[in-house]
């Protein structure tokens, strides 16, 4: 399995924008989030991010949410999502990046948690909790690891900011297309397109889309504004959740087909 960073630079050569789907490790149990990261893999995913589920939240909108809380009840933790994980990870194309917030790697501490997730066969990390002011001890153990980190943009970031995260970031910078949290919106804001533009001038890292993209029209749009990935999350989660295990994994593998078909390179 090739690193973020290389992956975005592949796909850069082929003038390609990265389909990255979401999925909460255990939902509906943590055999079926093995398969379906298998099936997104087989599908068009360029690069999968896997939450970790919390009790606590913060980024998550209700549907994730629920999703999280379904996996905690059924007894899902972080050492239970890094074992599967790494049962999965040697056969997959595709860089996984963990979605987890910083209390468990507060938990376990900073050294032992980066060698579990390297063991585990993890590529990149996105610690939504985390703010810039205090990302540097994670960051610099992380590249000694051979693990990037990626860093959100928000908004609401001033450019002063935007600037300050745009030169610490590792992998790509995650650029979050609303104020809020996660979730199934009906349109993408087109203050996207703008934020795209000046982190464009900003930075020549990689940028990703996330928060609110469920659609392959939405898809499209942010990837003809400009994004290096799209990062759909929600629209993933609530199909795979919506009918039996077997008929969610179908849908996914559905879904994720027409999204990298419409993020596809138009024939000239």
């Amino acid at each position: 399995m090739i690193s973020v960073s290389q992956c975005f630079e592949q796909l850069r050569c082929h003038h390609r924008c990265a389909l990255i789907p979401f999925l909460t490790a255990g939902d509906p149990d943590l055999a079926t989030t093995a398969a379906a990261l298998k099936v997104l893999d087989e599908n068009g995913a360029d690069l999968i991010e896997l939450g970790v589920p919390y009790s606590d939240p913060l980024a998550d909108g209700p549907v994730i949410q629920a999703a999280a809380t379904r996996a905690l009840q059924r007894g899902t933790r972080l050492d239970t999502v890094l074992e599967m994980v790494q049962t999965v990870a040697p056969t997959l194309r595709s860089p996984l990046i963990l979605f987890t917030y910083y209390n468990p790697i507060l938990n376990l501490g900073i050294a032992p948690f980066l060698a579990k997730v390297v063991q585990a066969g993890i590529k990149g990390l996105v610690v939504p909790d985390l703010p810039l002011e205090e990302a540097k001890p994670l960051l610099e153990q992380a590249q000694v690891a051979g693990i990037e980190v990626i860093l959100l943009v928000a908004p609401t970031s001033s450019a002063e900011r935007i600037q300050a995260i745009a030169a610490s970031a590792q992998g790509f910078i995650y650029l979050v297309s609303v104020t809020g949290v996660t979730g199934v919106r009906s349109q993408i804001e087109a203050r996207v397109q703008d934020l795209l533009s000046q982190l464009r001038q900003t930075t020549p890292k990689p940028i990703g889309v996330g928060f609110g993209i469920s659609q392959p029209e939405q898809a499209r749009q942010v990837q003809a504004w400009g994004a290096d990935a799209v990062i759909v999350g929600s629209a993933f989660v609530q199909r795979l959740a919506a009918e039996s295990p077997e008929a969610g994994l179908r849908a996914i593998a559905q879904f994720c087909q027409q999204l990298k078909a419409a993020i596809a390179p138009t024939p000239t």
